[in-house]
């Protein structure tokens, strides 16, 4: 390009309108009016005198100029619904008052806008955009933090969460994140023993974040429904798909194109599918099998949507029939599932839960001869019962007891790896059964109950055809040439 067209181009980009609305897009994210309350929640937790301060997170190179796809600070995400880098968020507990007199109770440092930068990674807020999206009123270029007085030393509490400390220092931004966390940590004094100075509090910060976030409100159950009916509908399909010279990745990539066929953004975590011994890695993600032949495949796979995640587990025999063995285990584990599932409303704490579904796994273990006595269950059985879901997959809480309105996950399981101090016949078997379930006063709600969990269920859809399974791509022409 000459430099004539250059100077062209970028004029023409550097005159466009400052924020145009997309209107082609799914119509169910958060409202402005829910990150507000959310912000209003955490200030009335928050003491008097106090400031929360709450950033971006880093972006994180893939390979050499590449970025990984970014992700965004859930909890800055969850208060502002702010998605872009290179940001940061103060919630100030009382009104404070600006040089001009005027008064303002949050500020939000955002990316500045920049035409060329655009072209190459999409479009940006900037502070009208913003303002317009997020409804928030206090919005800032980045590169205005440094200049804006704001005197931490008078409050009593900082309330913020581990200061990042691998943290990129672009040579292209002066307000890139790195420069933001260097202003903070002058601005507000933060040394490096800052742990140990009582004004600031990240105890606080994960207490009041996770007091919030383990309460899911109708606006997020609305987004978290959605995203585990995506992901049951992906192992249904999957099951009536899957078959003995199918390989893990193959599996993996119908899972995830059913999520994509759905709108799901993301998946919430790297999917795990794991044939025979592979599925006794509790968190196998290389799905580098050929073919998993007529063992047992566990599917670990979770939509993520608009930022939040389900967390779906199922364990199906890819010949579509269970060997007396696998369905030994299977049924040991849906026992101990079950047994949890009748335990699950407020007040139950998560002691609990894990006693009954290991006393289950045990007393199975020990009649079918795999272990001698009940300490040994801990060896195929070794990981918790459950955890909280939402904008993480392990989502963020702060109590021991269920409560109302908690989403949350049951998961018991059984692997039994090569070369295991049992009979032969066990061997390579691993069985992982993972529901999401809403918790309510008296009961629970089983939101992932579309994904068949019995075992004559999913004999029945393994030997259903999908669209999925007919699908075939011509062969690969470059196998046959050498150079």
């Amino acid at each position: 390009m000459r430099l004539r067209d250059f100077v062209i181009v970028a004029t023409l980009l550097a005159t466009t309108p400052a924020f145009a609305q997309e209107t082609d897009l799914p119509d169910d994210y958060l409202t402005p009016a829910f990150h507000a309350g959310r912000r209003d929640s955490l200030r009335q937790l928050m003491p008097a005198n106090s400031v929360a301060i709450v950033w971006a997170y880093p972006t994180r190179n893939f390979s050499n100029d590449v970025d990984y796809v970014y992700h965004q600070n859930p909890d800055l995400y969850y208060f502002t619904g702010y998605k872009e880098p290179h940001s940061l968020f103060l919630l100030f507990k009382e009104p404070q008052t600006a040089a001009d007199g005027s008064t303002y109770k949050e500020l939000l440092f955002v990316q500045k806008r920049n035409a060329q930068a655009e072209q190459w990674t999409g479009k940006r807020l900037g502070v009208e955009g913003a303002k317009q999206k997020l409804g928030l009123t206090h919005v800032y270029n980045g590169e205005d933090f440094k200049n804006t007085a704001i005197d931490f030393s008078k409050f009593e509490k900082i309330i913020l969460d581990r200061l990042p400390t691998d943290i990129a220092n672009s040579l292209y931004d002066n307000a890139d994140l790195y420069d933001l966390i260097q202003q903070l940590k002058e601005k507000a004094q933060i040394t490096d023993n800052y742990a140990q100075d009582k004004r600031f509090s990240t105890a606080l910060f994960r207490q009041y974040t996770g007091q919030l976030r383990e309460i899911k409100t109708a606006e997020e159950l609305v987004l978290l429904r959605k995203a585990v009916e995506i992901s049951c509908q992906g192992q249904a399909e999957v099951m009536k798909a899957v078959r003995p010279d199918m390989s893990e990745r193959e599996a993996q990539g119908l899972h995830e194109f059913v999520h994509k066929k759905y709108g799901a953004e993301h998946v919430g975590y790297p999917s795990i599918v794991g044939a025979g011994n592979n599925g006794c890695v509790l968190h196998y993600q290389e799905n580098e099998k050929l073919h998993v032949e007529n063992r047992m495949v566990l599917m670990d796979v979770g939509a993520e949507y608009h930022g939040y995640t389900a967390d779906v587990t199922r364990t199906v025999p890819a010949n579509g029939k269970f060997t007396p063995e696998q369905k030994a285990i299977y049924e040991l584990v849906y026992e101990a599932q079950e047994a949890a599932f009748k335990l699950c409303k407020e007040g139950t704490t998560w002691q609990e839960l894990d006693k009954v579904s290991r006393g289950v796994i045990a007393d199975g273990l020990l009649k079918l001869g795999i272990i001698s006595k009940k300490e040994e269950a801990n060896k195929y059985y070794p990981h918790g019962l459950g955890h909280h879901i939402g904008l993480d997959v392990h989502d963020r809480n702060a109590s021991t007891k269920l409560k109302k309105g908690m989403v949350i996950t049951i998961e018991p399981g059984i692997y039994i790896p090569e070369n295991s101090p049992c009979d032969k016949k066990w061997w390579t078997i691993a069985v992982r059964i993972e529901d999401d379930l809403l918790i309510r006063e008296k009961d629970y709600e089983l939101l992932s109950w579309a994904a068949p969990r019995k075992i004559s269920e999913i004999e029945k859809l393994v030997a259903e055809k999908s669209p999925l399974d007919n699908f075939t791509l011509p062969k690969l022409q470059s196998a046959k040439k050498g150079f």
